[in-house]
């Protein structure tokens, strides 16, 4: 979706056309881009709507009206996960309901899925069994679905005169109440896309249960932080945080006080980590039992200088490092017809003591820096064997 953004106090400073969802990598961008229009607050809707160009034409009632560009950023979320019947279901009922405000709107997306639409009469078995499902909150037996009467349960439902007729389709909402889980200000938890951590921002002053909790997905982009914990509107040193869903590997989350860290740390490696492959995030696990580091900081720097660290993985004897070394690493020209005269432990165990590597259940690491480990962690700084060289953290 792409809309159309302006100050409705200063049409003359222009217009900011802006995507939606927003792309993380964007999302700073589109804000610098608003603030120059005195528009885009964390809290206010300030945004006018000029223009909504989308695949859901009911946002069209939008247009002239005044947003939150996260909460639009939400809804759009919320939105774009949507299959075609869940398309149908959340815009027939907002013209049935007759909604119009965005928190509404939010709302929405989380209950639509409990109203049948009908939007093609051709096939009343058809009809019938969607119905059946989704009365039954979308899944039930397989068996007893096919089995069911779907034409019959058409003809009930139709026969009830219960339909409401709008543009997407009748609707019959099925007794679907609009619940209250988005409150205007705390958007509820949602994955919109692959994350590594949610944190979840509440004040100190509520109780630990308390359903007023900001999640922020990591990694976000900095300025998505800063404006959540501005929403939020908790005073720095009354907020508490909320851990869930990690996909940090155990050992990164034990070599931290989740607690102590600093939030934008917490990203900075949330994004160090979902850049890496999978086998150099089996690496970094390595490294992190190795390093012994403390905190976020000391595993991010650990992220950023992987390639100081020789990684086998399924390595877990001398042995199996030494016929690791002569055969698949490239060092050597391996001949099959000399496999009984190679020495694999002796020479395993020559580099092993050299490199002063070590085993785990994850194969065998070894660090070949130029600095102490310790340094690396604290300093970020690193020198390569072919010469000095700085590194400095983004």
């Amino acid at each position: 979706m792409w809309a159309v953004l302006s100050n409705a106090k200063h049409p003359e400073y222009g217009w900011a056309t802006t995507p939606f969802p927003i792309p993380r990598q964007e999302y700073d961008h589109c804000m610098e881009m608003l603030a120059t229009l005195e528009i885009g607050d964390a809290v206010g809707r300030d945004c006018r709507v000029d223009e909504i160009t989308s695949d859901f034409p009911i946002l069209k009632r939008l247009e002239k009206s005044a947003v939150n560009v996260d909460e639009l950023d939400y809804l759009t979320k919320r939105l774009d996960s949507f299959d075609a019947g869940e398309v149908a279901q959340f815009q027939a009922m907002a013209v049935k309901l007759g909604v119009f405000d965005m928190t509404d709107l939010i709302n929405l997306t989380f209950c639509c899925q409990q109203a049948t639409v009908i939007t093609d009469f051709s096939d009343l078995d058809r009809i019938g069994k969607d119905h059946l499902l989704t009365v039954n909150g979308g899944c039930m037996p397989m068996d007893e679905l096919q089995q069911a009467d779907g034409r019959k349960i058409a003809l009930e439902l139709i026969l009830q005169k219960s339909g409401y007729v709008t543009p997407y389709g009748v609707v019959y909402d099925n007794g679907m109440k609009l619940e209250q889980l988005y409150d205007g200000r705390h958007f509820p938890g949602y994955h919109y896309e692959q994350d590594m951590l949610s944190v979840g921002v509440t004040s100190r002053t509520e109780p630990e249960d308390t359903e007023h909790v900001t999640w922020i997905s990591l990694p976000s982009s900095k300025g998505q932080i800063s404006r959540a914990l501005k929403r939020s509107g908790i005073a720095p040193e009354d907020m508490r945080f909320l851990f869930d869903d990690c996909a940090f590997a155990p050992e990164i989350v034990e070599a931290m006080d989740l607690e102590q860290e600093s939030i934008f740390d917490l990203n900075d490696l949330a994004s160090a980590i979902m850049a890496l492959s999978q086998d150099d995030q089996d690496k970094l696990t390595a490294a992190v039992r190795m390093a012994k580091p403390e905190n976020a900081s000391e595993i991010l720097r650990l992220a950023e200088n992987l390639d100081l660290f020789t990684f086998v993985s399924d390595v877990k004897t001398p042995a199996d490092y030494g016929r690791y070394m002569i055969q698949q690493s490239g060092h050597f020209a391996y001949d099959e017809n000399l496999d009984t005269f190679y020495a694999y432990e002796q020479y395993g165990q020559q580099r092993i003591k050299r490199e002063n590597g070590e085993f785990s259940d994850l194969g065998y690491i070894a660090y070949h820096g130029a600095v102490p480990l310790d340094e690396l962690m604290t300093s970020g700084q690193f020198q390569k064997e072919q010469g000095p060289q700085m590194r400095g953290l983004t």
